[in-house]
């Protein structure tokens, strides 16, 4: 109660404010509760990673690790430049004071010749410390170009491997998308696609209606006010159909028992009576005398 007390003030409850067991729980909820929120937020990141564009970063990066590599051999070949320019100067000042000793001991000064030789054994020690540097120096710096020589190589692997992926990972989305869209997956379809239906059950309905008129008309539950029809005209009508109907039923069961159809049963339907009527001409007197 506590907890849920602190949560509608809209603050948090501290561990001391708890019971020991309380604490406990907490700890297990506000766990559960970060790995839910990882969990979600991976999610999200997985279905906004690109891998193309992953790739591309990923060899940025190597490209500036090798950069890094060959600066650091740049640094190297320089720090053993310098230690042989500084052999060659203390060779030049060695070979100077063995000069100088010979002088010396020319014009018959021991003492300046003892001093020259002393500071050319010194200088002998120098060189063969910048000698020794001079051989770590190297080494280390052959490391480093063949440290850089397979970067590179591997560089250069990551880069063909990575253009084969990317082509791969487009034809692959390309041919989805198409795929999507000829299945009708897609929204664009689907949206074309019940526009469709509706229309055709539009047209169908329209159809139906249409079909259910002309029926009613034809029986005479509707009028036709652009055709008016008298009722006992349809009347007589519909019994000379009957007839011609009954008449060829006859016909169709005589053809079956094998015997011909009463006379005048398959005679024209009888017209109606205005028919007759127009059809009749008035009879006049014979030939004139």
């Amino acid at each position: 109660m506590l907890f849920v007390g602190c949560l509608l003030e809209g603050r948090l409850p501290t561990l001391s404010a708890l019971p020991h067991d309380g604490g406990t729980r907490l700890m297990s909820v506000m766990k559960r509760l970060s790995g839910i929120l990882q969990a979600k937020a991976n999610k999200v990141l997985d279905k906004a990673e690109d891998p193309r564009e992953t790739l591309d970063l990923s060899y940025e990066k190597q490209l500036e690790q090798l950069q890094q590599v060959r600066r650091s051999v740049a640094d190297v070949a320089t720090a053993r430049k310098r230690i042989e320019l500084q052999a060659q100067q203390l060779q030049q000042s060695a070979a100077k004071l063995q000069e100088q000793a010979r002088q010396a001991m020319s014009q018959g000064r021991e003492d300046l010749a003892r001093e020259a030789l002393q500071r050319r054994a010194g200088i002998a020690n120098q060189l063969q410390d910048l000698e020794t540097q001079h051989q770590q120096v190297a080494a280390q710096e052959q490391k480093l170009i063949a440290t850089t020589q397979r970067l590179q190589a591997q560089v250069e692997s990551f880069r063909t491997q990575k253009e084969t992926i990317k082509a791969t990972y487009t034809a692959a989305k390309a041919q989805s998308t198409i795929d999507e869209t000829l299945s009708g997956i897609s929204e664009e379809m689907s949206d074309a696609g019940l526009a469709l239906q509706r229309a055709k059950d539009k047209v169908e309905n329209m159809q139906a209606r249409a079909g259910a008129v002309d029926e009613l008309l034809a029986s005479g539950a509707l009028t036709d006010l652009t055709q008016p029809v008298d009722s006992i005209q349809a009347e007589l009508d519909k019994t000379s159909t009957n007839a011609q109907v009954e008449a060829e039923l006859a016909q169709l069961k005589a053809e079956q028992l094998g015997t011909a159809p009463p006379a005048g049963a398959l005679s024209a339907p009888t017209p109606p009576p205005e028919q007759d009527q127009q059809q009749e001409a008035p009879q006049t007197g014979g030939n004139p005398a």
